[in-house]
Order: structure tokens, then sequence, then C-alpha cells
């Protein structure tokens, strides 16, 4: 179990995060994800989804041709927890290796 973010931990984690956003209806972070084409945006899907599922901590997301909508958060911490950040830093980075072309 993971504890909820909180004061200066919170800012710092945040800080460090390129393009992700405060939710503006929760405690969670999002992203959008924009890649060439389908295929581009499936391999980022694959590559996080092999990820989430060895840490166990799972996104929200949607995705539309090139575009994946992504929202972190911890349910069990009813917050943003260390988890979220560790999974939007691979986020960028598996988004890199699969073509990303903005977020």
């Amino acid at each position: 179990m993971s504890e909820k973010l909180q004061g200066a931990d919170r800012e710092v984690a945040l800080a460090k995060l390129d393009g992700w956003a405060l939710a503006s209806d929760r405690d969670a972070i999002t992203k959008t994800f924009r890649f060439d084409d389908f295929m581009n945006a499936f391999a980022f899907m694959g590559r996080v989804a092999v990820y989430a599922d060895v840490v166990d901590h799972h996104p929200e997301w949607f995705n539309v041709y090139s575009r994946v909508d992504v929202t972190l958060t911890s349910h069990d911490v009813d917050g943003l927890s260390q988890r979220d950040i560790a999974m939007a830093r691979f986020m960028d980075r598996a988004a890199k290796k699969s073509g990303q072309v903005s977020s």
C-alpha cells in the first residue's frame, strides 16, 4: 500500500513531471499523448500495459486513433501517490519509444 502525496512532497513530485496536469474533478493527474497513427498509440498502450501489470498499478485511459488520454490516481489512498508519479514517468518514456508526436 502506498501513501497519499501531500504538502511539499506532492509539489516536488508534480513539478518534476512534464505535461501532466491536475484533474479538475478529483485528486488525479491527466495527460493526453498523441502519436502519428493508431499503431504507435497501440504500441504505447502495450508497453504501459505490461509495466502496469508487473507493478499492479493500472491507468485509466481512453484511446481514439492516435490519441491516448490518461488519468492516474491511487484508489487505495483516494488520491495521488508515488505510484502515480512512477507510472507517469514510465509513460513519458514509453511514449517517446512509441513515436509520440506531442502531448
